[in-house]
């Protein structure tokens, strides 16, 4: 088997700058280096991905940056012992210990079960003294080469006996015995309440890392205080599922998860602790607690019997999460759904303008139904490419005008689902249909979504008697919820929402001058404001609900879906442009790597290209960036440029009108966004970039 790492792959005692990112892009260099992954952008793309969800420092000061990767030809291992620390988001601080962990799409289980191993020697306190103590790469390599054997440490001696990292416990004699569902210990008496068992479930997106990690300090934890805890760990190395009497014997499960736990059904009925992986690396002693509090508790929340993972989500967070909150996260889960009908629906539309004309609308119908390859039209628009352009661009018209036809009662289907798991799906789906009906639009699509949602919620919560459990989720839930929800829209609701959209869409449509510069301004500052993050999403969700009601009368949902993705891509070109082209030499070396792919990333309108540089000096890009995108937004909407395609940048200007413009616009605010960063970088603050401390930005 391949050495997974070698003494080209460590790095002692260096200075890889002051935030993650450049640790990462700097180790994945190496890998690349020692021609283990074909290019470094791509490893470090996927890498700073991963890290972005769920920050990779756990206590002890140690930090697993770790990726799936199509670039990863070979599994490695790339480590750094940094001096100075890097901040990670472990709770105890910077880390100083960094592993990196890289894995083929399509890594063997063996690999993938050495790669899991190591990240679980991490928390034994005899392994990460003998790596601070080591003198030389060689001395690392041998290190870990017997972690993934089980030699001992061999400095396991440096390590006085309060070294365990917080959260660890005793993992380092039981670190092993958790992989597969072992248990460490056996269990005692808590007193007044006798023997308790507790399972687990650990996963995490990735299943290398922090699964592993999760299920040994969870081990380790429930036995310091003599409690029997069973592991099933659902990582990419395979998983063994817990025997169902072991399950069955419990008196408590915890989710230490970051994705959906398969066969949640087992569990039903049972007291649940439901928390990020990575909380279970970093309290698993308080999470032992709480399961036990809960196992005594009868009023705990518990493992819903239809398997509802939001339903179970949402009761955790009913005590703490506001309604807001909530109500936010149903609605940008429909549009989530929403986007895949939107995307291809538009871009076969705009195809179907181009080859047929846009006159195709009159004559799509007639054509797809009385002509084929083989009797093409006669009768089609003057602009067409002949009949077999005209037969084509009708075909691709309808069946992207047929896919634009679900995207209210998608928006709708899938907010209920967000509130009431799978039993919401169907009322959703009805409740949307009946706003599309009723000409209510996307914001009876809203309306009809939450109202479908929380009636099946309602009613998926009722205590009903054992026989009728099994036809509340296919029946009774779908059709109280769907009678309920429809019946509002039709008798109460619809008619003012109808009156509502009808006169919202009127207002846009009308937009001309100096109130459709307007609306392109403020579309341009929340698109720039937090680069992907909620603002943002709120401007971007509102652009691309309403491309369904755009036609080539009203074409004002057009123009405001061209505003948004111009602006969406001024933040990355400009920092492109300002970090490769104008002024290297205000710009970190990580920075100007950074630019270079900003480039492809600005021009597909992936805004978050730009987050490197908002993260290591906010306060001057963030600003910047939002002064650009006022003025593309602004240029936009005045030229009437519209886009019928949700996403793509430069590369769907077939489904652009007025693309010259669409580019002059994205040309003005890229300049304008670059000389104003460079004007603060020089000016308005006092300092080096390197001396700026990084801000976590959320995408």
């Amino acid at each position: 088997m391949t050495q997974l790492i070698t003494t080209d792959l460590v790095e002692l005692d260096q200075n890889l700058g002051n935030a993650p990112e450049t640790v990462i892009r700097h180790l994945a260099s190496k890998v690349a280096a020692t021609g283990r992954a074909s290019e470094v952008e791509g490893l470090f793309a996927d890498a700073f991905a991963r890290e972005q969800k769920t920050a990779t420092g756990i206590p002890g000061g140690i930090a697993i940056p770790h990726c799936r990767s199509a670039a990863v030809t070979v599994p490695t291992l790339a480590m750094a012992r940094l001096n100075p620390k890097v901040d990670f988001g472990a709770k105890d601080g910077p880390a100083d210990l960094v592993f990196f962990i890289a894995a083929p799409d399509g890594a063997d289980q063996e690999h993938l079960k050495l790669l899991s191993k190591l990240a679980r020697s991490l928390i034994k306190k005899d392994f990460t003294a003998a790596l601070r103590n080591a003198s030389s790469e060689a001395e690392i390599v041998e290190l870990v080469d017997g972690a993934l054997a089980d030699k001992p440490a061999a400095h396991a001696a440096a390590a006085p006996a309060d070294a365990v990292p917080v959260g660890a416990g005793a993992a380092a004699g039981g670190a092993g015995a958790a992989a597969a569902g072992a248990h460490s210990g056996a269990p005692a008496a808590s007193a007044g309440r006798g023997p308790k068992r507790l399972v687990a479930v650990t996963a995490c997106p990735t299943g290398i890392a922090h699964t592993y990690m999760a299920a040994d300090s969870l081990v380790a934890a429930a036995k310091e205080v003599g409690v029997d805890l069973q592991v099933e760990t659902q990582g990419s190395s395979g998983a063994k599922a817990l025997d169902p009497a072991v399950i069955a014997a419990a008196d408590a499960v915890i989710f230490a998860v970051d994705v959906d736990v398969r066969g949640k059904e087992r569990f039903a009925g049972k007291p649940v602790i439901n928390a990020p992986v990575k909380r279970g690396i970093d309290e698993p002693d308080k999470m032992v607690q709480e399961a036990l509090a809960a196992a005594d508790n009868p009023h705990a929340r518990r493992v819903p019997h239809f398997g509802a993972e939001e339903q179970a989500e949402q009761e955790a967070e009913e005590k703490g999460e506001h309604i807001g909150q909530k109500l936010k996260k149903a609605l940008l889960t429909g549009v989530s759904y929403m986007i895949p009908f939107v995307a291809g629906g538009g871009l076969l539309i705009a195809l179907g303008f181009l080859l047929g004309g846009y006159l195709i609308t009159k004559y799509a119908d007639n054509i797809v139904v009385q002509n084929s390859l083989f009797n093409l039209p006669t009768e089609f628009p003057d602009n067409a490419w002949g009949p077999l352009g005209a037969y084509l661009g009708a075909v691709l018209f309808k069946i992207g005008a047929l896919s634009l036809g679900f995207l209210v009662p998608a928006l709708a289907g899938y907010i209920a689902y967000a509130i009431a798991d799978r039993p919401g799906i169907a009322p959703g789906f009805v409740a949307g249909a009946v706003a599309g009906f009723m000409g209510a639009g996307f914001l009876g699509g809203i309306v009809g979504g939450l109202l479908a949602g929380y009636i099946a919620h309602v009613v998926g919560r009722l205590q009903v008697a054992r026989w009728l459990r099994g036809l509340m989720p296919v029946v009774i839930i779908p059709l109280l919820a769907s009678l309920v929800a429809s019946g509002l829209m039709f008798l109460i609701l619809g008619g003012p929402i109808v009156a509502i959209t009808k006169g919202l869409n009127g207002w846009l449509s009308g937009l001309t001058g100096a109130g459709a510069i307007a609306l392109g301004v403020i579309l341009g500052l929340m698109m720039c404001f937090d680069l992907g993050g909620p603002v943002n999403k709120v401007a971007y969700s509102f652009a691309v609900a309403g491309l369904g009601a755009a036609t080539i009368d009203n074409q004002a949902p057009w123009q405001i879906m061209a505003a948004v993705m111009a602006s969406g891509m001024v933040p990355p070109l400009a920092m492109a442009l300002a970090s490769t082209v104008l002024n290297k030499k205000l710009f970190s070396l990580a920075e100007q790597e950074n630019g270079k792919a900003a480039w492809l990333l600005g021009a597909s309108f992936i805004s978050e290209g730009a987050i490197p540089f908002a993260a290591a000096d906010p306060l001057r890009v963030i600003p910047a960036s939002m002064l650009g995108g006022a003025v593309t937004g602004a240029i936009s909407m005045a030229a009437g440029v519209g886009s019928k395609a949700p996403h793509g940048g430069l590369f769907v200007f077939f489904a652009i009108d007025n693309f010259l413009m669409f580019v002059v616009s994205i040309a003005v605010g890229t300049v304008i966004t670059a000389l104003s960063v460079i004007a603060l970088k020089r000016w308005a603050v006092k300092k080096t970039v390197d001396t700026v401390e990084p801000v976590p930005v959320t995408v």
